[in-house]
């Protein structure tokens, strides 16, 4: 599951840096940005129950609560 997981953020971030350049050369450099951010974000929005699994067993190691 973790392989899939990284596919697809790996996914995320070359479509997203192609639309990049695409748009930073066609002089659009401000649709550029919010075109990173929102592949970012998206890219976050994959990993977010990995984060969370992670942080439960970050707390059932230490015995945090």
């Amino acid at each position: 599951m973790e392989i899939e997981m990284l596919f697809k953020v790996a996914g995320i971030g070359i479509l997203a840096a192609v639309i990049v350049q695409l748009l930073k050369q066609n002089g659009r450099e401000e649709v550029a940005t919010v075109a990173a951010i929102v592949g970012l974000i998206l890219a976050t929005m994959l990993m977010i129950s990995m984060l969370s699994e992670l942080l439960n067993t970050i707390r059932s190691t230490f015995s945090l609560y």
